[in-house]
């Protein structure tokens, strides 16, 4: 039974509460907090795994740091938009790394695409020679961040 056939009980959605909030919690430390010894927990963590409820686990990094702290919000409209056209520009759109996340939207656009770069010099360079440049790009609109109030949401 795959994980679209089986509902999801108060201990997974707990496993998953709390591994939203710290990905690296021990299993020992998860196993308590839900209320279920090690072994049980271990074998509901591992079936959320193989059921791809859990995609994986990464590190929240602070972008800043980094250099990265100027982000833009691209909305992209599409010449063509049968399968074969929507195909090819996401491919395109995987292949660049500056483009932190992209949605296929419903609206007066196509897609809305979340940009980060190190400065307005290097996303003007992305926007001309990377996005606009994309298969089936008619135009775009963006707007740049001025100040981030909530990134990467954790839910409570």
């Amino acid at each position: 039974m795959s994980a679209t056939e089986r509902q999801l009980d108060q201990f997974d959605r707990k496993i998953i509460d709390l591994l939203v909030r710290d990905g690296r919690m021990a299993v020992t430390d998860l196993a308590e907090k839900v209320g279920l010894s090690k072994t049980p927990c271990q074998v509901r963590l591992k079936r959320l795994i193989d059921d791809g409820v859990i995609k994986g686990f990464r590190a929240v990094v602070d972008m800043a740091r980094l250099g990265l702290e100027h982000v833009a919000f691209t909305e992209v409209k599409l010449s063509d938009t049968r399968e074969q056209p929507l195909a090819e520009f996401n491919r395109g759109v995987l292949a660049i790394p500056e483009i932190e996340e992209a949605h296929m939207i419903a609206g007066n656009f196509d897609y809305l695409l979340k940009v980060r770069t190190a400065d307005i010099r290097r996303f003007r360079m992305v926007l001309g020679e990377k996005i606009s440049t994309l298969p089936h790009v008619s135009n775009t609109s963006t707007f740049v961040v001025m100040e981030p109030v909530k990134e990467q949401a954790v839910r409570s």
